[in-house]
């Protein structure tokens, strides 16, 4: 049998668009996933109760339908269909209303009162080229492809997130802020997390946040149809743990953990590299539930059941003071929760009447703390009666997210730390950080940049590095 040119180890996301371009390239691909379907991330199973269809981790996707390279594939002929909701997102108050996120910017501007012209020059100058600044976005540090809107991006996202929001008078912009700040999963005090803020606000005014119909796997069956139907071999319950277990090849693509890296390939690697691996920073965990719903969730703010995604936690400033409790090994008693209720979107993911719903708290890594009743109340606080539409729940705490896919170390769901000192040389500082010292090694998981999401661009920036070393390359087994 001819070796393949290239062995992919690992399913996620970033794995299966490797896989993809390469193929698409014209290499022989071979993917290797350990757990029985393919997905890592993107998988739907029946949690709670028979016909209740929950996404076992990621759930609504605007970077998977801007991404700059998910986008040109024909996902559709392999059966993905975008849903989206009215409005990207909702964040209630305790005073009862809540802000909406609708894409246009004009809606969105009223929302906000007498902060509407701030939040207008803010996120407007970005609107006519959104893709352009997602293409330097998502890449690794290099010269920019549009270098004056990225200078403009840069000069405002370096702010952490609390210095961007106090461009804003009102508590409503502020909260706005803070909750698209807060997927950082990194105190709103730290720089760079109102380059989060801003760059979902801006995905929220180009696409509304989509589900994928049917459930989040469905993005993963599309990206393994096409590999397929380009040449490309999936085997499935192939754990990868040694050398031994891997085919010969030209190259190797980990979609893993730094960790992961360094156990495998440790042997063929050199030790002062493997340290650095071993050194990598995951950062805080989440406490995640699934429930199944006798109805819809009763906001005090009806309008809440048109977003995809709500935002809980009140006030900038007390999500604030919840992200840095995490971060100082502390459970919140009122955390940041991040809630989503694909059903009202996609009506195929719960029976007629029933609804879905999933929500998850940052917590330090590998907590063990039950976070359940601090979730719960934190819905309750903006959803009287809640508690009474819960027919059924799915715990998934650290531990349980770890066993589910080991990229989650310590149950951290974004591939590793972003901040500063670690955004820019994710899994270790490398003029190609998708390389490794050995000449057929290459990482292109979410430890590599541009980090966690759904968007394959690691899998993409990586495959084109291997690609560019393909011809220099001669199939061989790795032995240490």
């Amino acid at each position: 049998m001819t070796p393949p040119d290239v062995v992919i180890v690992g399913s996620g996301p970033n794995g299966l668009a490797a896989g993809v371009f390469l193929a698409r390239a014209g290499a022989s691909v071979l993917l290797l996933e350990a757990k029985p379907s393919v997905g890592g991330g993107l998988r739907t199973a029946a949690l709670t109760l028979p016909g209740f269809a929950h996404d076992v981790c990621s759930a609504v996707h605007p970077m998977a339908i801007l991404s700059p390279y998910l986008r040109q594939l024909p996902l559709d002929a392999h059966g993905l269909r975008w849903i989206r909701p009215a409005a990207s997102l909702a964040h209630p108050l305790d005073e009862g209303t809540a802000v909406l996120l609708p894409r246009s910017l004009d809606a969105t501007c009223a929302e906000l009162g007498g902060d509407a012209d701030s939040y207008r020059r803010l996120v407007a100058p970005y609107l006519s080229r959104p893709q352009a600044l997602l293409e330097d976005v998502l890449a690794p540090l290099g010269f920019p492809h549009h270098p004056g809107l990225m200078l403009r991006f840069g000069l405002q996202g370096v702010a952490s997130a609390t210095g961007l929001a106090r461009r804003f008078q009102g508590a409503r912009a502020r909260a706005l802020v803070a909750g698209c700040a807060s997927h950082a999963i990194l105190p709103l005090e730290k720089l760079l997390t109102g380059a989060v803020a801003l760059l979902f606000l801006v995905t929220a005014h180009t696409e509304e946040w989509p589900v994928a119909a049917g459930g989040s796997e469905a993005i993963a069956r599309a990206l393994a149809s096409l590999l397929r139907a380009l040449g490309g071999s999936i085997e499935t319950g192939r754990d990868v743990r040694t050398l031994a277990d891997l085919p010969p090849a030209r190259a190797y693509l980990f979609d893993t953990s730094p960790a992961q890296l360094a156990a495998i390939a440790g042997r063929v690697l050199p030790q002062r590299y493997v340290r650095r691996l071993r050194r990598y920073r995951y950062g805080p965990g989440a406490f995640k539930l699934d429930w199944a719903l006798d109805g819809s969730i009763p906001w005090k703010d009806a309008r809440c059941l048109q977003a995809s995604t709500v935002h809980l936690g009140g006030t900038l400033e007390e999500i604030a003071a919840s992200e840095a409790a995490v971060w100082r090994g502390e459970h919140p008693a009122r955390p940041f929760v991040l809630l989503c209720q694909q059903s009202e979107v996609d009506k195929t993911r719960a029976p007629p009447g029933k609804h879905t719903g999933w929500a998850y708290c940052h917590v330090p890594a590998g907590s063990t703390q039950d976070m359940t009743d601090a979730i719960e109340s934190q819905v309750e606080r903006f959803a009287p009666g809640f508690r009474s539409r819960i027919l059924a729940r799915h715990v998934t705490a650290p531990a349980d997210l770890e066993r589910y896919n080991a990229n989650y170390v310590g149950g951290a769901i974004t591939g590793g730390v972003a901040d500063m000192g670690q955004l820019f040389t994710r899994p270790v500082a490398r003029f190609n950080p998708y390389t490794t010292p050995h000449p057929q090694l290459f990482i292109c998981s979410a430890s590599s940049p541009p980090g966690g999401g759904v968007h394959g661009m690691c899998g993409y920036h990586a495959a084109r590095s291997a690609l560019r070393r393909l011809p220099h390359l001669r199939p061989a087994a790795l032995t240490g």
